[in-house]
């Protein structure tokens, strides 16, 4: 899933981007609220983590634009100001949920996760294929009861392809699964990574095969 945060703070970024990587997510960056708002325009996200002290102004007012829009993606609002009467004004603003820094950045995750939950645009329920299990809630994939260490890029392609297992999930979707804005992305990433994941499947004795519908994409089914 993409996220993006809207934050001038390039290092805080940086640190963030390597720690939401690690849990499956790829985060693009606007370092302003003007360029936020066209990074919305154009862009599709799962949520924003959006910082109120902006260079170009209140990101309150950023919150606001999207409330205005139309604009149902989930916002985390970011702040040293944490009066209640400065989280009342953001959460009026049209956020979500809000967080006073300094925080762990382990807590932005799960409050990301949770809004995700919330909104339904992570499941509750495991999901199932052969034998194979994946919890959207801890993210781990289990085969045959057994968890199975997947790197971060590699899980983000098997979440994609279970959540539509038996059906064709486009080379697009999970190009923009696995990366971010600011990746480079080789001509054949996708496949590369389809490959591994095919590997460490079987290696792992998963009753499920990875299809490949040319010209499209792939599928997950599950195998006798």
């Amino acid at each position: 899933m993409r996220l993006l945060m809207i934050e001038d703070n390039v290092e805080l970024v940086r640190m963030l981007r390597r720690v939401f990587e690690g849990a499956g997510f790829a985060l693009d960056h606007a370092g302003t609220a003007d360029d936020g708002l066209l990074m919305l325009e154009v862009g599709h996200y799962a949520a924003v983590i959006l910082d109120i002290g902006l260079p170009d102004g209140d990101g309150r007012a950023v919150a606001r634009t999207m409330r205005m829009r139309d604009d149902p993606t989930p916002v985390i609002l970011l702040t040293a100001r944490g009066s209640v009467a400065d989280r009342i004004a953001g959460l009026d603003a049209g956020g979500d949920d809000y967080l006073v820094k300094p925080f762990a950045p382990e807590e932005l995750v799960a409050r990301v996760q949770a809004l995700l939950r919330r909104s339904g645009m992570i499941a509750h329920r495991a999901v199932t294929c052969g034998n194979v299990v994946f919890d959207p809630a801890s993210r781990d994939v289990r085969i045959a009861g057994v968890v199975t260490v997947l790197s971060a890029r590699e899980r983000s392609v098997f979440e994609a392809l279970i959540h539509r297992h038996e059906r064709v999930v486009a080379k697009s979707q999970l190009e923009a699964q696995l990366f971010g804005m600011g990746d480079e992305l080789g001509s054949n990433a996708v496949e590369v990574y389809v490959h591994r994941l095919r590997r460490r499947l079987a290696q792992a004795g998963a009753r499920v095969q990875i299809v490949t519908v040319r010209g499209v994409g792939y599928m997950l089914v599950a195998s006798a």
